[in-house]
């Protein structure tokens, strides 16, 4: 399925082909990225940046290739290298145009007459990647030589040079060890001819990485040369891989990949029949966060992968994203596995937040991924009604009870006076809104948060609710929805005609517009006999509220520019991005709950989907195919971040399906 296609006006502009980025995935935490342009821009960008403990650990072990072509005489440089003080090579000005087959990125260069395609994809559920090129057109034979330039570091790292790798010819290439116990990168070719080097090409220059405040220079090591002699028609490839002998037959790798890819449309393709071409490339934007992650020794657990390229697997991001990359695109199976799999993780009563990229203890401080849990539990059984699975979990979802009423890490307990939920102690960070520079909390909100009371009441109203389904007791569940809803009143903020954004906090109310409290319209209601917690005026003044002063072109504002301490830039070092993080940045996931919200309150269809539109404009934009994590809080609305998130694709797609079944 091809869905994005850039010409020479975009592939021929460097700034504009190197701020254009792509993706593919394995299926187990690994992942290739870059530009169109060919130039490295980012530490995270690689051909190869493989999970060598699936989904995380993750190293940079082929960096990239710079590709030169001998045709009819002359030598062109396909390449392009951004240096301290120039460019150089300028292989971008020779790509002709630059597509996706599914979520393989395709380059066509123009030589002379001739050209000369290019294509990546990965194995899924392995290290593997593989770089196979067309010669498609031309009146000579061409000449291919690839150098090829390795790493091996943690992908959040930037390298200098040091002793050089061991470089070792085996059967179809080279084997590179960085050092002795070192993982090895195999460098294989089904075709080329391979000559084995050993030298350090310094100072890379990482735009991306200056503007995020780091140092932005790295060096990487030129391991081998592969060469080939194409006739037109003729195909050659590269495989990089961790796996001793992987697939050298790309025909038969390429066709798994596509047979992969169309599964996972077919699969969806009946709920999004009329859906427009960008929101069925969203289906397998999706799939690229699903990761396998082993449980307890068993293989077939599943997890998600909040955000390419730097996040891991966090227990918020999954929660949230679940609906929306396993139920709304037919994949209940999946979902199933991911709800295992937490369930296994949950301690004292809550959800991991996050599990860490060095070491195996996942970390707890979090009191809305326990939260979001309900809500994933309900919208899997309201697919499935599979009451086998709501049985295996009802345990688990009353000891987190258990545990929220009695009290649990972070002083997370219940209010015993009126039944809301407290959370948080001095130096850590517990909500959504989670940016912490050293002892630094930014927003702290300790109290009683406005969306962790309406998820806390959507928790025990699905309580009650699951508990019926099940022969099993409901009045504890149902009282105690009934007296958070008794007090929720306390949110409502008479003076500004919407909610505070934290009661009881070490500074009393807080009354800052943020868009946390969208959730206490948007959720759906957990049990029939539980009525909303506003009544619909103060409903349609929060949604009003939201659109007037924190909706923009891609997501919500995380504060209201009228607020003194809002930042509409989202820029710089790492204390000053962090400080801007929820203090303005835009957020594409909260278009979710808003359009919901909004749906629920004006019940006009076709302006609930238009809140959509420019978001899928977007897809053209930085991360191609798929939504950022964040943007500038001011016009024009820039995309930073992650240039793909989970949840973000996730929420476009729920609500989207969620506004076509109306």
């Amino acid at each position: 399925m091809s869905f994005l296609h850039f010409g020479r006006d975009i592939c021929g502009d460097y700034e504009s082909a190197s701020a254009r980025e792509w993706l593919v995935t394995n299926g187990i935490g690994g992942y290739a990225s870059g530009t169109i342009s060919g130039a490295l821009t980012r530490r995270y960008h690689g051909l190869l940046v493989a999970a060598l403990r699936p989904p995380l650990d993750r190293k940079l072990l082929l960096t990239k290739m710079d590709e030169i072509a001998q045709y009819d005489g002359e030598s062109f440089d396909l390449s392009t290298n951004r240096w301290v003080n120039t460019i150089e090579p300028h292989g971008y000005r020779l790509i002709e145009n630059f597509t996706f087959d599914g979520t393989m990125p395709v380059w066509n260069f123009a030589i002379a007459d001739a050209l000369l395609e290019k294509q990546i994809w990965m194995q899924q559920g392995a290290n593997t990647t593989y770089i196979r090129f067309t010669f498609t057109r031309g009146l000579h034979p061409l000449q291919l030589t690839l150098k090829m330039l390795v790493n091996f570091r943690d992908y959040h790292g930037e390298t200098q040079f040091g002793d050089p790798m061991q470089v070792e010819s085996v059967l179809h290439g080279v084997k590179v060890l960085a050092h002795d116990g070192a993982v090895p990168i195999y460098l294989l070719s089904d075709k080329a001819e391979v000559q084995p080097r050993s030298e350090w090409y310094m100072d890379y220059f990482l735009v991306v990485e200056q503007y995020r405040g780091f140092r932005g220079l790295e060096d990487h090591f030129y391991a081998a040369d592969f060469t080939a002699a194409l006739q037109p028609g003729e195909s050659v490839t590269i495989i990089a891989s961790t796996e001793t002998n992987p697939n050298l037959d790309s025909e038969s790798a390429l066709e798994e990949r596509t047979r992969y890819e169309a599964s996972a449309i077919i699969k969806a393709g009946v709920r999004f029949g009329d859906a427009p071409p960008s929101i069925k490339h969203l289906l397998l934007a999706a799939d690229q966060f699903i990761v396998k992650r082993e449980v307890a020794g068993e293989k077939d657990g599943h997890s998600v992968i909040a955000g390419y390229h730097w996040f891991g697997d966090w227990g918020r991001d999954t929660m949230i994203s679940l609906p929306g990359l396993t139920i709304t695109t037919g994949r209940t199976e999946i979902a199933r596995s991911i709800l295992r799999t937490f369930a296994r993780y949950v301690d004292q009563g809550m959800l991991p937040n996050r599990f860490p990229d060095a070491g195996e203890t996942p970390e707890y401080n979090t009191v809305d991924a326990t939260l979001w849990y309900f809500e994933a539990v309900r919208a899997h059984h309201a697919a499935t009604k599979d009451d086998v699975l709501l049985k295996e979990l009802f345990p688990v979802l009353k000891y987190i009870i258990d545990w929220h009423m009695h009290g649990t890490r972070y002083q997370i307990h219940v209010d015993p006076e009126e039944g809301l939920l407290y959370a948080g102690e001095s130096g850590v960070q517990l909500t959504w809104m989670d940016a912490k520079v050293g002892d630094w909390v930014v927003t702290p909100r300790i109290g009683k948060p406005v969306e962790i009371n309406a998820l806390w009441y959507h928790a025990l109203s699905l309580m009650a609710a699951f508990a019926r389904q099940l022969g099993k007791p409901v009045k504890t569940y149902q009282d105690a929805a009934k007296r958070v809803r008794a007090n929720f009143h306390r949110f409502w903020n008479e003076e500004a005609d919407y909610c505070f954004d934290v009661i009881d906090g070490p500074n009393g109310n807080e009354a800052y517009l943020r868009p946390n409290q969208l959730l206490a319209v948007s959720l759906p209601a957990g049990d029939k006999d539980e009525p909303a917690l506003f009544d619909n005026e103060k409903q349609k003044a929060i949604v009003d509220a939201c659109t007037l002063h924190l909706l923009t072109s891609h997501g919500l504002r995380s504060l209201a520019p009228f607020n003194r301490q809002y930042v509409g830039h989202y820029g710089g070092n790492f204390q000053q991005r962090d400080g801007a993080y929820h203090q303005g940045t835009v957020w594409g996931w909260l278009i979710g709950p808003f359009v919901e919200a909004h749906l629920k309150v004006h019940k006009d269809a076709k302006a609930a989907q238009s809140f959509l539109n420019p978001l899928l404009d977007h897809l053209s934009a930085y991360g191609l195919g798929s939504i950022s994590e964040i943007f500038d809080g001011d016009p024009p609305f820039t995309p930073r971040g992650c240039i793909a998130q989970a949840w973000s694709v996730a929420e476009v797609l729920r609500v989207w399906k969620a506004i076509d079944q109306v």
